[in-house]
């Protein structure tokens, strides 16, 4: 495996292209001042020109997944342009996780709160532990999370998510798989497990359809449906040019499996 340390977001990757990206302020709870929204926009940038990726997946170090933007940083420059520059800053980085060419999956431990919900929810696929909680508690505070609101209403249902704004309240591992937040729940010393379980699955299958399938679901879902529909058709039949998709509709009708799967 190779591995680098940086101070704020430790570095890893396997052999197989999985890449581990470990949010590092355990004494903060991993909140996201301004230089961890540096770090990590600096790996997901050159993630993003790496042909070898093929899953990122985002941890927390200590005992908590994410707990949200510096709150002491953020008073210590009370200005509309400093929040501006900010809060464009975390969009941005946000953004950027969504646009990268793999899935990205979120591994949730602890606590995950305000903009580290919006993590969660930002990322494509979330895994989390038996005992991990989840709150976008900025109402709490006078502070709407109006950034996070727009990742978690995407990812629940309205009145779930907005019930979520509203009350700040914090809602467990189970719940947050019930309402779409997460896709699955597992004890915590099975954590791990469960995540190379999804990771294996996809990286079991050609980089270039999940690539061009993630950037599809995502643009559809800002469309109408014909519009969406059409994008979907164009998209369908440039994969289906692709030399792995060829080679697996012919395995399937040879009754054998494709060649890529059998290298992997």
């Amino acid at each position: 495996m190779l591995t680098t340390d940086d101070p704020l977001v430790c570095y890893a990757k396997d052999a197989r292209g999985v890449i581990t990206l470990t949010l590092n302020r355990p004494q903060a709870f991993n909140s996201l001042s301004e230089a961890m929204l540096t770090a990590l926009q600096r790996e997901l940038d050159a993630i993003a020109k790496d042909e070898t990726a093929r899953v990122v997946v985002i941890a927390g170090a200590g005992k908590a997944f994410c707990a949200g933007h510096d709150l002491k940083e953020m008073r210590a420059q009370p200005s509309l342009g400093y929040y501006e520059r900010l809060f464009g800053q975390c969009g941005r980085m946000m953004m950027s996780l969504q646009k990268l060419p793999v899935p990205v999956v979120a591994r949730v431990h602890g606590i995950a709160t305000a903009a580290g919900c919006q993590l969660v929810a930002m990322c494509d696929l979330a895994v989390a532990a038996r005992g991990a909680k989840f709150a976008v508690s900025g109402v709490n505070l006078g502070l709407f999370c109006s950034t996070p609101s727009v990742a978690l209403s995407r990812n629940l249902g309205r009145k779930a998510a907005f019930e979520m704004l509203v009350t700040g309240e914090f809602i467990d591992a189970d719940d947050a798989k019930a309402k779409g937040l997460v896709n699955r729940v597992a004890e915590p010393d099975q954590l791990d497990a469960e995540v190379e379980r999804l990771v294996a699955a996809i990286v079991a299958k050609p980089r270039v359809a999940v690539a061009m399938g993630k950037a599809l679901f995502y643009r559809q879902l800002e469309k109408g449906i014909e519009a969406a529909y059409a994008d979907a058709e164009q998209t369908m039949a440039c994969n289906m040019m692709d030399e792995a998709a060829l080679e697996g509709v012919q395995a399937f009708i040879d009754k054998r499996k494709p060649a890529w799967a059998a290298q992997g």
